[in-house]
């Protein structure tokens, strides 16, 4: 089923529904878990690809909660302003870090690059083909990559908590980063939540409608081939903004003048798979 949907800044695209990705009228799938590049794409997480995520998982929720006692323990009332500005300015670094990890694996790179082919690009191309995907990974698979990226400042942030003296600059700085953390931690599952249309609580569903993570109807833009625009998914607030700049594709047209490369390509090629 096709449907016509004029986004925020009033074009007018084409998009399958991530509802209805499941079915198509031809021999070959274009979308969903039939699709044969689908089928090639998930056969790709393997058991050290997991061994890894729960690694992460595991160790990001130690770090995290680490940090979170020592900070705690530190906390003054005089902190709180700094603390809620941080807050607002985490959520927009999440968003865009977002958005730029999302737009720099969907336009670049291939499935076939050494080690972060199989283990970071492969998903992107499956959830192209396969949106709905992500709605059956469990939630060491959902966010044990997110988590990864967390690792290096909450280690670093839980050493100096344990051997430094730190003045108040410096604990601000550790609760920017501690909350940027939380929010890219939850980047995907806040995604996953947005392919999801059953099952979701109530309070997921009300923090959607506020806009306060990413809404479905918000990220379907995104899901119009050839998934161009709207890459950030953590809240989605700097999409519109970025769009309006035209960021994304005064970026790529500087790397392609720079090397030739053209963005997507391996992507278009994963969804051009008929065998």
């Amino acid at each position: 089923i096709r449907a016509l949907e004029t986004n925020s800044i009033g074009f007018t695209r084409r998009r399958m529904d991530d509802r209805d990705a499941q079915t198509s009228l031809h021999a070959v799938p274009r979308w969903g878990r039939n699709h044969p590049g689908a089928k090639s794409l998930a056969q790709g997480y393997t058991a050290t690809k997991r061994a890894m995520e729960i690694f992460s998982v595991t160790s990001c929720i130690v770090l995290s909660f680490l940090v979170f006692g020592f900070l705690m323990c530190r906390l003054h009332w005089t902190h709180v302003i700094a603390i809620v500005v941080n807050i607002v300015l985490a959520i927009l670094a999440a968003d865009f870090s977002s958005g730029f990890v999302h737009w720099a694996a969907d336009s670049w790179g291939s499935v076939d690059l050494p080690i972060v082919g199989k283990a970071f690009i492969r998903p992107f191309r499956e959830h192209h083909i396969d949106p709905t995907a992500i709605t059956r990974h469990d939630w060491i698979e959902t966010n044990g990559d997110n988590c990864l990226l967390t690792l290096p400042a909450l280690s670093f942030i839980a050493y100096r908590l344990l051997f430094g003296a730190e003045d108040d600059l410096s604990l601000s700085v550790y609760w920017f980063w501690l909350i940027l953390s939380v929010f890219v931690t939850f980047t995907n599952q806040f995604h996953k939540w947005s392919h999801s249309y059953t099952g979701l609580p109530r309070w997921v569903e009300v923090l959607q409608e506020w806009h306060l993570i990413l809404p479905r109807k918000h990220h379907r833009v995104h899901h119009v081939s050839p998934h161009e625009t709207y890459f950030c998914i953590t809240t989605g607030w700097l999409n519109y903004p970025l769009e309006r700049i035209c960021f994304w594709p005064r970026l790529e047209q500087l790397i392609t003048k720079l090397t030739g490369c053209k963005p997507r390509q391996d992507d278009l090629d994963w969804a051009s798979k008929t065998k």
